[in-house]
């Protein structure tokens, strides 16, 4: 039985991971690190000099900017420089507008900014900015988790310097550990009153839907489910749904449209994955509002806990963590018992552990489409009670650890994996 203490516990804990953001995460924690970094200085930057960690760099190649119709790092750096407010935190580009792009164009060419990659601290998430101009520089560092500064530093005086503290660090103190049935009995026993606000993810993500389905964006997956095509092979029915407007709000995402998300544990594509499918799923199967809120916070807090073990970033796409929380949600939706989603989570990992990130990008809409078929999948199946047992690859009878078992594999088994993925994006051959 969960305390009142550790119900708020899990409570600020979900405020904390789950949050808006406008854009992908990792270059717009960039663009916040160089904000910060020039409010120090006191003055726009004549030379900004970046160090980033290899899934930094991974995450932020080709994803597009929100309102600059550009992709990657330089302009998202520049931007930051130019009209970013630290206090806005990932929603630090909120003031973007024609003259910013403009004068982040120029900014760029005139090769005021330089990146390299950070060889030396092992963290997965790494950004160290320093911007300079009129004899002064100014440093800034985010280490562990998008938003936690750890090292702040105005030519020879240091603010803050918290450097040594490990990706782990980076959580709070106070952060509970949690279990699935913690998550599960978190989400069912809890004053429907006290959850409510979960309800702003469906507003937001909702809205990102709708403005995918709108314009063209990307490759268009979420159109293309709903075009005449799409309807004649997929069907008009819960799944194709579920599918479509998942994927036209991924597809708005990440070719950069100016719309705010609501992320979880860092991620927009895993805030879109954890709500989407259970919100799309309840109207469907006519839940009230109050199942809908309880299946959107089993399956947020899955993905939370699921991070716990992961960490911010790794070489495991975080869609298979996102809609094995929406695979959870999606169960109670339908009825299921604990026993229930603990099949489906084992269902989920013994179909998605292993599938790459190899970046943000438009084509995240198409993992984020394969992974919510799983977990659709992975809910009917398990209501029948139908499950893969621990006779089968990495599933253990305890669910708990099956999960520790797709974090190891994603946080340490895969590290190779990441370093050939970075190698070959970086490398590749491109074609006019």
């Amino acid at each position: 039985m969960l305390t009142p203490e550790e119900k708020k516990s899990i409570i600020d804990l979900i405020h904390r991971q789950v949050v808006p953001a406008i854009g992908c995460t990792e270059p717009i924690a960039v663009a916040l690190c160089v904000a910060k970094a020039k409010e120090m200085l006191g003055f726009r930057p004549e030379h900004i000099e970046l160090s980033l960690s290899g899934n930094i760099l991974k995450n932020a190649m080709g994803v597009g900017i929100p309102g600059t119709g550009m992709v990657g790092l330089p302009i998202a750096i520049a931007l930051g420089a130019l009209i970013g407010r630290s206090e806005l935190q990932l929603e630090v580009l909120q003031d973007c507008n024609k003259q910013a792009v403009e004068e982040g164009k120029a900014f760029i060419a005139e090769n005021r900014i330089h990146i390299s990659l950070e060889e030396n601290d092992p963290d997965k998430l790494y950004i160290s900015v320093t911007c300079s101009g009129n004899g002064h520089e100014a440093q800034a560092i985010i280490k562990g988790a998008h938003t936690n500064f750890v090292y702040l530093r105005v030519d020879e005086e240091v603010m803050l310097n918290k450097q040594t503290a490990c990706a782990a660090e980076a959580v709070h103190d106070d952060d509970i550990k949690l279990t699935l049935h913690k998550v599960y009995e978190f989400a069912t026993t809890t004053d429907v009153e006290d959850i409510r606000f979960i309800l702003e993810a469906k507003e937001l993500n909702s809205n990102a839907a709708r403005n995918g389905l709108k314009e063209n964006y990307g490759h268009q997956l979420g159109k293309t489910l709903c075009s005449p095509l799409g309807r004649g092979i997929m069907g008009d029915g819960i799944f194709s749904k579920v599918l479509s407007v998942t994927s036209c709000a991924c597809d708005a995402r990440m070719a950069g449209a100016m719309v705010p998300v609501m992320s979880n544990s860092g991620s927009g594509n895993q805030g879109i994955c954890a709500t989407m499918p259970v919100v799309v799923f309840a109207e469907e199967n006519h839940n009230t509002e109050e199942e809908l809120i309880r299946a959107l916070i089993i399956s947020n807090l899955t993905a939370i806990y699921i991070k716990q073990n992961l960490g911010a970033l790794s070489a495991l796409c975080g869609c298979v963590v996102a809609s094995t929380g929406s695979s959870c949600g999606i169960t109670y939706l339908m009825g299921g018992t604990y026993e229930q989603m603990s099949y489906a989570v084992k269902n989920m990992i013994a179909n998605l552990t292993g599938m790459i990130c190899d970046g943000a990008k438009p084509s995240c809409a198409l993992k984020l489409t394969s992974g919510v078929s799983t977990a659709v999948l992975s809910a009917m199946l398990a209501m029948q009670h139908k499950y893969v047992t621990s006779v089968e690859g990495i599933i253990d009878d305890d669910v708990d650890q099956s999960i520790r078992n797709l974090t190891a594999i994603g946080s340490k088994g895969m590290d190779v994996t990441d370093r050939f993925v970075l190698d070959i994006m970086t490398h590749k051959t491109k074609k006019n």
